[in-house]
């Protein structure tokens, strides 16, 4: 899903470069990528340079530090043997995909002769700006670029290279071994061929690739996912009930895979609070912020991983909680769905991405078990109408209801 575990990487961008580089004047379509480059060996680079290898691509794997490239070699080493273990990969393919992969700490050496650079550093933007002009000063005119980001303006990164219309967003879901959704953004001067060509990439690295045609706050899945977190907690706070109860109504009533406080806990509260901020500072109208995320961030109630969030864990080990249908008739969600079903026909109505690729977006990253706009129509979309128009007139116009849900009524 969009977040930790499901890839949320924000940053907060403050400004446009003041002198951007000249562009690079190329045909942008490439019909065949043979040779990568990712840039970064964390979490999500190790991942995606281990898929493109396992897919047949010659991979650069660079990072600043030998010891960041020895982790993350020795995690993709142990993320190959599990595959042997449990017999989805001979011993030949665990060779080969290996010998495809190549870590290096020279930026110039790793940038030799790619076809692709997929960019995955941390999201700082000074950082970035480093990272993007010495990238742009060594990579050949035809190489392509590419940004593994969740909220982060493509357009603004592409303003940062000397080739905005061969840059793109790629956003790969965590763990990219695991996840089969990659958020494909065009920017807003990224050319056809780019797309065409990233998209076939995606394709061939065994994923299945949503076109998100408009550069907008969260892109499709975490427009959706970042502002039920905060509602829900809207929701707890207004009708006095428990975490549990509001959980087990999302994942029983709804269809979701886990109760939204869990699935924030699992993915992280500083992915989410890093996340709140950068939808907020580029669309105010896509989240209504509960300050208690924010609370619970800077008191390091981080989720699983430090042992408290909204719930308490007994480890950093994923735990599932227990969610049982008693709990379940306590809370009905309508408002949960109305503001999902509202920002998911935001998108629709702004040409962001089309119905089939909303549901398909939903259903492989956040794992929806039924369509998100078929739920709309089992609730009554009458009823969902007049849940956000309700709470438009109690709390703002957070929750008017979008023309597009409005023409789904008639």
């Amino acid at each position: 899903m969009a977040l930790e575990n499901h890839s949320l990487k924000l940053l907060s961008i403050q400004g446009k470069t003041k002198s951007p580089p000249p562009s690079i004047v190329c045909d942008h379509r490439m019909d065949k990528i043979a040779n990568v480059t990712v840039l970064g060996s964390g979490t999500m680079g190790h991942g995606i340079a281990q898929i493109a290898a396992m897919a047949g691509f010659k991979v650069l794997l660079r990072d600043v530090e030998q010891r960041f490239l020895d982790n993350a070699m020795d995690k993709i080493k142990w993320s190959l043997n599990k595959l042997v273990e449990k017999n989805k990969m001979t011993k030949e393919s665990f060779d080969q995909t290996l010998s495809r992969l190549v870590p290096v700490i020279d930026l110039k050496e790793g940038l030799k002769d790619a076809d692709l650079v997929i960019e995955a550093v941390p999201e700082d933007l000074s950082l970035k700006r480093i990272v993007y002009k010495d990238v742009s000063s060594y990579a050949d005119p035809k190489t392509l670029f590419a940004s593994n980001t969740s909220t982060l303006p493509i357009s603004e990164m592409a303003e940062l290279t000397d080739r905005p219309g061969s840059f793109i967003g790629l956003h790969f879901f965590n763990p990219p071994q695991l996840m089969k959704l990659v958020e494909v953004i065009r920017g807003h001067q990224t050319e056809q061929g780019t797309v065409e060509s990233l998209m076939t990439f995606v394709e061939n690295l065994g994923k299945t690739p949503v076109l998100v045609q408009k550069d907008v706050a969260g892109f499709i899945v975490n427009r959706i996912f970042i502002p039920l977190v905060h509602e829900a907690v809207f929701c707890k706070e207004r009708d006095g009930i428990t975490y549990e109860e509001i959980d087990a109504a999302m994942k029983l009533k709804l269809g979701f895979p886990m109760g939204i406080f869990e699935l924030a806990d699992y993915t992280g509260l500083d992915v989410i609070n890093k996340a709140t901020h950068e939808m907020y500072l580029r669309d105010k109208k896509v989240i209504n912020p509960h300050p208690l995320i924010e609370k619970l961030f800077e008191q390091k109630k981080l989720g699983q991983k430090t042992g408290e969030g909204f719930y308490s864990y007994s480890s950093d080990k994923y735990e599932r909680k227990d969610l049982v249908q008693a709990d379940a008739t306590t809370f009905d969600p309508i408002v949960m769905l109305a503001v999902a079903s509202n920002n998911a026909c935001w998108l629709l109505s702004n040409g962001v991405c089309s119905q089939a690729d909303l549901e398909k977006a939903l259903r492989l990253g956040m794992g929806l078990k039924k369509e998100l706009l078929a739920t709309v129509q089992e609730f009554g979309i009458k009823r969902v109408i007049e849940k956000l128009q309700e709470m438009s007139d109690k709390y703002g116009k957070f929750y008017a209801p979008d023309p597009y849900l409005l023409k789904l009524a008639d």
